[in-house]
């Protein structure tokens, strides 16, 4: 009785109707119907034939109210039903998750729905755009890079003689790539302008021989040393192989001190500023060098050019940028040269070898040349005079960009770059580097413009100037925009020097990018091998070979001072290149090097063309933290052989240890992170990329200034705070306790663990999740 009164007067008696319910959601393109009828009885509902969009009006039979209540409780649930079923189908249609063919996982996500019209009506589906999953794109770009237009670019430089920064021919070519960019149709295309202070050879430089009063011209070389000290000196000539710290010693132990003599050394090992740096301390008054014949072949007259600034960028603005002529303080880079520095050919150190004395080189520092000798003989009155007249020029350098803007996150970004000068016609030094970056940008561009390749984030070209004087540009780049470029950049791929041989692979790269390299030489094919891919050629075990990167790769200052990953990738033989950094770096003579430099050039951009891809298709940045893991492992395997020496001084190495695994437990706690969170959130995904982005500025340490010592890195930089600094103070321990300051090595340890510490924490993230407790 309560269930028939309650809905006679809910309804006003007996329903006289029957209603329908229709729900419409799109399930993969069609209309999902939910019909109920509210009577008891089909054969009691309503004539046959009847239109079932009319209502029936007739007299019903009585019915019990508690079967209509479960009737209408029925109802409620299928419409509850039929509503889930249309929202999961429209969310799956909306957020589908598809699975990479690599099994990765990352891969493009094209929204699909239907629209509707205003009257209700369903409209047609938008057609799909096609979507580039990782192989497709991998093999897409492959198929684009072309030996021919990588020629055409190289041969921009032939019949020039040189392209030094500032002048007509670099000017000149600045234009032909920002045209070249604008025709690409890049989404932006713009200069950087920078004045900055370069030096350049004035009057004659010489370098003479005197004995008993006479004056005799050993040589006046074309060719200068970049920021060498303009002065004349002289001094009794040495010998110290490849100018190296070990050279210098060796020559101390068995000749005593070296205050106001010149010194010669061969070109290689390190670079020119530091053995210039090195001959400087030990009190020389001049420096010389040249190209030994067992490094460098066939090169007996030809004089290198290079610079003597230890250090990148313009010295006299040093962590400032040279923009618009910006005044600041007069102050010097500390890394400048104090002593004149010249170089010399090898047929000139042959001579004046000669007529040095009896006095034989050791055999393992001959350098191939005859006679070689340390130092003159006793009761030899011979000296050297180094007469040196460059001079200081103001010139406006152009930085040219341009850039593919991303679709999810356009301000992250890769940069991809080249070094566009040089004093010869440098074709192996500038014009292989040029003329693959030209050659990607036009790849890339094809890629967005006509197979709707969509990059996540913006991928930026740039052609620097003034490289020849120690990455001028690319460093006035950097310091011009510091706040920001650490926080946005993630990754510079350098092209630099990218064939300069054919039967070696060489490797510089942050441990961030060994994964993704592997990953790459697994999928490009070797240009020696009919079948065969470059990692065959490299070996299971390249990261122990990757070659530190020294102050004349423009890469540097990008890992060093800014904190961002590099990688600079290219192909070498044993034997180093002869003619780079003189004026006989031409495509004549690169061409006699190797015979396969034109498809060596596409291997090489399409290296660096899949490593700047992947980074910009997948979700998640393939930048490997485990390798800093195992570079910290590797570091404290290295200190721990020292451990009783420092224990001995009333020190331990536990904490530095500590903090090593306070950093592999932030990795794991970012992996697991990863693992457990929404990756289809944008939101989540960039708060994710960013904790791993910012992994490699923070190994910058933050305990000195940028200013006074620029390359902060504590694994790959210069200075004090460095680990191998750290290392080398502990082996000084064990030679000569006495020559160690106890109080400095105590602040190398603290520095150490607590910049190891904060890189640890920064990883975790919030702040509520780290511990400064080590």
């Amino acid at each position: 009785l309560f269930h028939h009164d309650c809905f006679s007067i809910q309804f006003g008696g007996e329903p006289t109707s029957y209603t329908r319910f229709s729900i419409a959601r799109q399930m993969d393109g069609d209309n999902s119907h939910v019909e109920m009828k509210l009577a008891a009885d089909d054969e009691e509902g309503g004539e046959i034939g009847r239109p079932e969009h009319l209502h029936a009006s007739m007299p019903p039979p009585r019915r019990n109210g508690k079967n209509l209540c479960f009737i209408i409780m029925a109802a409620v649930l299928l419409l509850l039903i039929g509503f889930l079923i249309g929202y999961l189908s429209y969310r799956g249609r909306m957020q589908r998750v598809n699975r990479c063919l690599d099994g990765s996982g990352n891969c493009e996500m094209t929204p699909t729905a239907s629209y509707f019209s205003d009257d209700g009506t369903e409209e047609e589906e938008v057609p799909r755009q096609r979507i580039l999953y990782w192989p497709d794109l991998r093999n897409t770009f492959s198929s684009k890079l072309s030996a021919l237009h990588l020629e055409v670019n190289l041969r921009q430089r032939e019949g020039k003689n040189s392209f030094e920064a500032g002048k007509a021919e670099d000017e000149s070519t600045a234009s032909h790539i920002h045209d070249q960019f604008t025709k690409f149709n890049l989404d932006d295309v713009w200069n950087d302008e920078h004045y900055v202070r370069l030096q350049e050879k004035g009057s004659e430089n010489k370098v003479a021989i005197i004995k008993d009063g006479q004056e005799e011209t050993l040589e006046s070389p074309e060719a200068y040393v970049a920021y060498s000290k303009s002065d004349t000196v002289i001094g009794k000539p040495i010998y110290v192989n490849y100018g190296r710290k070990e050279d210098f010693q060796k020559i101390r132990d068995s000749h005593g001190p070296m205050n106001g003599t010149i010194i010669i050394f061969r070109a290689g090992k390190i670079t020119l500023a530091e053995k210039v740096k090195n001959a400087g301390d030990e009190g020389a008054v001049g420096a010389l060098m040249y190209l030994g014949p067992s490094d460098y072949k066939n090169v007996e007259s030809f004089v290198p050019f290079g610079h003597a600034h230890l250090g990148t960028g313009d010295p006299f603005t040093p962590g400032f940028p040279s923009f618009n002529h910006t005044q600041f303080p007069p102050v010097e880079s500390s890394g400048l040269p104090r002593i004149p520095v010249q170089t010399i050919s090898s047929q000139a150190a042959t001579r004046l070898f000669r007529k040095m004395g009896e006095e034989d080189c050791p055999q393992e520092w001959k350098s191939g040349i005859m006679g070689c000798k340390v130092t003159v003989s006793n009761g030899n009155n011979m000296t050297v005079k180094l007469t040196v007249n460059n001079v200081m020029v103001d010139r406006k350098i152009l930085n040219i960009f341009g850039v593919i803007k991303g679709f999810e996150e356009p301000d992250r970004y890769v940069v991809i770059g080249a070094q566009r000068d040089s004093w010869g016609p440098g074709v192996a030094k500038a014009g292989v580097g040029t003329a693959i970056l030209l050659e990607l940008a036009r790849a890339i561009s094809d890629l967005v413009k006509n197979d709707n390749y969509k990059p996540r984030r913006s991928i930026i070209f740039a052609s620097w100037s003034a490289g020849e004087y120690g990455a001028v540009g690319a460093t006035e780049w950097l310091e011009g925009y510091s706040t920001t470029l650490h926080a946005k950049a993630f990754t510079y791929i350098n092209l630099d020097t990218a064939v300069l041989g054919s039967k070696h692979v060489k490797i510089s790269a942050s441990p961030l990018l060994y994964s993704l390299l592997q990953k790459t030489m697994e999928r490009v094919k070797d240009p020696a091998k009919d079948s065969g891919y470059l990692d065959s050629r490299v070996g299971s075990d390249w990261i122990k070979r990757v070659v530190p990167l020294d102050l004349d790769n423009a890469a540097f200052p990008f890992l060093a001072y800014s904190g961002i990953p590099v990688v600079s990738f290219g192909f070498c033989d044993e034997d180093e290149y002869s003619f780079l950094g003189t004026t006989q770096d031409t495509l004549a003579n690169l061409k006699q090097k190797t015979d396969q430099l034109y498809p060596l050039m596409r291997t090489a951009a399409e290296v660096a063309g899949q490593i700047a891809l992947r980074l910009t298709h997948d979700h998640e940045l393939f930048l490997d933290l485990d390798g800093y893991t195992e570079e910290l492992k590797s570091f404290q395997i290295k200190l721990s052989y020292f451990s009783a020496n420092v224990k001995a001084l009333g020190l331990t190495l536990n904490w530095l240890y500590f903090a090593h695994g306070d950093f592999k437990r932030a990795v794991d706690a970012l992996e697991r992170d990863i693992a457990n969170s929404d990756t289809e959130n944008r939101i989540v995904r960039r708060a994710l990329n960013d904790r791993i982005m910012k992994v490699e500025y923070d190994f910058l340490s933050p305990y000195v200034s940028p200013r006074d010592a620029p390359f902060r890195h504590i694994f790959f930089g210069k200075g004090p705070y460095t680990l191998q600094s750290l290392l080398e103070n502990l082996k000084q321990l064990e030679v000569n306790k006495a020559s160690v300051d106890v109080n400095e090595l105590r602040e190398q340890l603290a520095l150490a663990t607590w910049t190891i510490k904060g890189a640890a924490n920064a990883l975790v993230g919030d702040i509520w999740n780290t511990d400064n407790e080590i």
